[in-house]
């Protein structure tokens, strides 16, 4: 049996907080579809820490499926989503979005972000009325490949959006760590996007996300889709107990911090035994490159991705931190590390 897997920051359960306030609500008798106490409460709690009271809040059981339903609720048959090549929706949802008929404009970059520069260049390649229109900007932070998004680049990104007739949506899987790792205050997305979620499979949750909608245009009759698309559950109040749980006492935010110091500490681990990170990371997925016989050999006691395989015998990985990981194993993997450095050289 493997010591570890740093494959994602999902494997592991959920938090203990989280854990008890499901088993001590068991018995109530609740309202059905988010009309239950708890849903209205965690909805409240949001509000009260983004400074927004009249965001609209909805919860929902996972990423995809916050994707799905937000970008096929706001875009007209006619238009399409512009991504990063390397967003979620892009390369990990199956086609989810292009099966709701909408297309996905992919922009190559390297740090998956995007950039109103980026954006300009393609909107001026595209000819009215015979191609698609572009309508929402989607953007995640922090991003697929580990990267996070300054709020100068946010702020940049949704005046751009303002100036041309564009929604922006920033997909928040990963939003405790991509906010622990800048200087966007949970706040700004209140002021600087149309609509974001708050992920919470990934940061100490069993499963749930927290759809907020910030244009109220967005949000008339976005109930409806939620219903159409399964994503309104009966039993809304597991959603709730749990994201009361992460907001009354900034949980998630203390989760976001553990997520990016463990990571911190791997990365700094592995670059005192001389290995390179392939991305400037400081949230909580590094991705370190190592010669293929040490892949092989420190996939004997862990899980992890490789990523990427490079000339000259060597391969990026990727390696996640979670919300429960310890210290003990993190210093675990980089004595395995150190030794598997050592046999090499000798």
């Amino acid at each position: 049996m493997k010591i570890y897997s740093f494959k994602n920051d999902y494997s592991v359960g959920a938090h203990p907080n989280i854990l008890k306030a499901l088993c001590e609500s068991n018995d109530t008798l609740q309202q059905g579809y988010g009309d239950d106490e708890y849903s209205l409460y965690a909805a409240k709690l949001i509000r009260e820490k983004l400074g927004a009271s009249d965001a609209g809040i909805y919860l929902v059981s996972g990423g995809t499926q916050a994707n799905l339903t937000v970008i096929s609720s706001i875009l007209k048959p006619y238009q399409s989503v512009i991504s990063a090549a390397s967003g979620h929706i892009n390369h990990h949802e199956t086609g989810a979005i292009e099966a709701t008929g909408h297309r996905i404009e992919a922009l190559s970059t390297l740090d998956g972000k995007l950039s109103p520069m980026l954006i300009q260049s393609y909107l001026t390649s595209v000819m009215e009325i015979h191609m698609r229109m572009p309508k929402l900007v989607y953007i995640s932070n922090s991003t697929e490949i580990g990267t996070h998004y300054t709020k100068l680049e946010l702020v940049a990104l949704w005046e751009f959006c303002q100036e041309n007739n564009l929604y922006l949506f920033l997909d928040g899987a990963r939003l405790a760590s991509g906010l622990n790792a800048g200087d966007i205050k949970f706040s700004d997305l209140a002021k600087y996007t149309d609509v974001f979620y708050i992920g919470g499979t990934k940061n100490g949750a069993l499963l749930g996300e927290a759809i907020v909608i910030n244009n109220p245009l967005l949000r008339e009759d976005f109930g409806y889709n939620l219903k159409m698309r399964g994503a309104l559950l009966a039993k809304g109040r597991l959603l709730g107990i749990q994201f009361i749980e992460l907001f009354k006492n900034d949980l998630y935010f203390e989760i976001g911090a553990h997520l990016n110091r463990t990571a911190a500490e791997l990365s700094e681990g592995i670059k005192k035994l001389g290995y390179e990170l392939s991305i400037d990371s400081k949230t909580n997925q590094i991705f370190p490159v190592f010669p293929n016989s040490v892949i092989a050999e420190l996939e004997q006691k862990y899980d992890f991705y490789v990523w990427e395989h490079l000339v000259g015998e060597k391969a990026v990985v990727r390696l996640v931190t979670n919300w429960a990981i310890s210290n003990q194993i993190v210093q675990q993997f980089i004595a395995d590390l150190a030794q598997c450095h050592s046999q090499q050289i000798n």
